[in-house]
């Protein structure tokens, strides 16, 4: 009867001191993780401590500035209160420095920083690692291979047939016009943009105007625009695990899937054409090649080393912001010019009495416009299609005014910031085309719309 009751009482014993051990283990581990915590705030305490910014609070940071809904308000307050550049903290051990200073921008995107892994990694599985995401040797092998995609001299049939896509879209206005006092631009001009690269750069036949699949990749990147901002938002979506479980995180993934079958059927497609006789020889003989071409061409002359994985993720990152920041852009324009219609007025005048009888812009237009360029640029500034982009500094900075940052800081490069600082620009919330007026003259690093620099 003893025997039988110690040898229950031994194994019960082992389980007991197995578990103290592991929650000792696991105590050790919580505590080393708290002072890797610690230290990194110290450190990253001890690197802003000459860049002044809001009071933050110690474990969310300046979360409250996302959360209220007037992010970009808060951005000109900074811009307005604190010199060139303010830290923002996204929790208590991770802080960016937000700079909105063309002097500082000019230093920072004159040097070769790669863009940050830790911001742009949740836009891979929509993009892959194109020429947005990619850094270093082979970003510049993939630039040099699209190089002639980029050419002067292609552009110039493009016009003509990106005025064909204006017209069919505005014949579908018309025709929404008259059954409702109000019209929702913003789809219409993606689907006009997204016909237009598929066009241009896709060498594809047809309209996608009123292509299902088409609408439905339209609808995919714009879901994907909202989850990308959010999950930056969120210090528990950072980790994949975590977000793959939750709701957004399975949202995020359906688009993600739509949007690749769209872009996998265009692929498709023009690979199918590329087969049929005649066509290759044409190709050939084209003085440019559209990009598309210019990526299956290469590989099929085993001149590429690109794998079918880097060559989806090229076609993804070019179709998005090909398509995507145009037509985000060319909506603020219009909405700008409605909202101040004198300045409509004088845009509409212009363009009338240059293409008197004429129905479409021709190139030799585009450089005729002049204060209709100037609109489109001040509009530009006050809604830049891109607010910020982000570098992870590669070695240490010392900015103009002696102020200094160690290697491997992060730094967001606030262009909405920047464009509405009243330091750099006087009366910054006023549509004021005069400011791009010929002959006017600003910093090089005052108006960046679409960045700067080598990149």
């Amino acid at each position: 009867m003893s025997v039988s009751v110690l040898s229950l009482i031994r194994p019960l014993g082992s389980v007991s001191g197995l578990l103290q051990v592991g929650s000792l283990l696991g105590l050790a581990l919580l505590l080393l993780k708290a002072a890797q915590l610690y230290l990194r705030r110290q450190w990253l305490l001890k690197a802003v401590q000459h860049f002044p910014s809001p009071p933050s609070h110690w474990l969310f940071g300046h979360i409250q500035e996302f959360q209220e809904g007037h992010e970009l308000q808060n951005l000109k307050k900074r811009a307005e209160k604190y010199p060139c550049a303010s830290p923002r903290w996204l929790s208590g051990s991770k802080v960016t420095l937000t700079v909105y200073d063309p002097d500082y921008m000019k230093m920072i995107l004159g040097r070769s920083d790669p863009k940050s892994h830790e911001l742009y990694r949740f836009m891979a599985p929509c993009l892959g690692y194109g020429l947005l995401l990619l850094n270093g040797q082979t970003w510049l092998q993939h630039r040099r291979m699209l190089t002639p995609a980029f050419h002067y001299d292609i552009l110039k049939p493009y016009v003509g047939l990106m005025a064909d896509s204006v017209h069919v879209m505005l014949d579908k206005w018309e025709g929404l016009i008259r059954h409702n006092s109000y019209l929702e631009i913003f789809e219409g001009v993606s689907l006009m943009t997204l016909d237009t690269i598929m066009k241009c750069a896709f060498s594809y036949q047809g309209s996608h105007h009123a292509d299902r699949i088409s609408q439905s990749y339209i609808q995919a990147i714009q879901d994907l625009n909202i989850l990308i901002f959010s999950r930056v938002r969120n210090v528990f979506h950072e980790y994949d695990i975590i977000y793959r479980l939750t709701s957004e995180g399975r949202w995020n993934h359906q688009a993600c899937q739509l949007a690749h079958q769209h872009t996998d059927r265009v692929i498709k497609l023009r690979k199918a054409q590329l087969q049929e006789e005649g066509e290759l020889e044409k190709i050939r003989s084209k003085r440019h090649l559209d990009f598309l071409d210019i990526l299956l061409f290469a590989k099929m002359e085993g001149r590429s080393s690109l794998s079918d994985k880097d060559l989806r993720a090229e076609v993804d990152t070019f179709m998005f912001a090909g398509h995507d920041t145009t037509a985000s852009s060319i909506s603020w324009i219009l909405y700008a010019l409605a909202t101040h219609p004198e300045h409509q007025q004088r845009c509409r005048e212009e363009v009338q009495s240059l293409l008197g009888d004429g129905v479409s812009i021709t190139w030799d237009h585009l450089d005729q416009m002049p204060y209709t360029t100037m609109c489109i640029k001040e509009a530009l500034r006050l809604y830049p299609p891109v607010p910020s982009i982000s570098r992870e500094l590669s070695k240490p900075i010392t900015f103009p005014d002696g102020r200094f940052l160690p290697k491997g800081f992060l730094v967001s490069l606030s262009i909405y910031a920047l464009h509405h600082n009243p330091k750099v620009w006087p009366n910054p919330e006023v549509f004021d085309p005069s400011r791009f007026a010929p002959g006017s003259t600003r910093h090089s690093h005052a108006f960046l719309p679409f960045s700067g620099g080598a990149r």
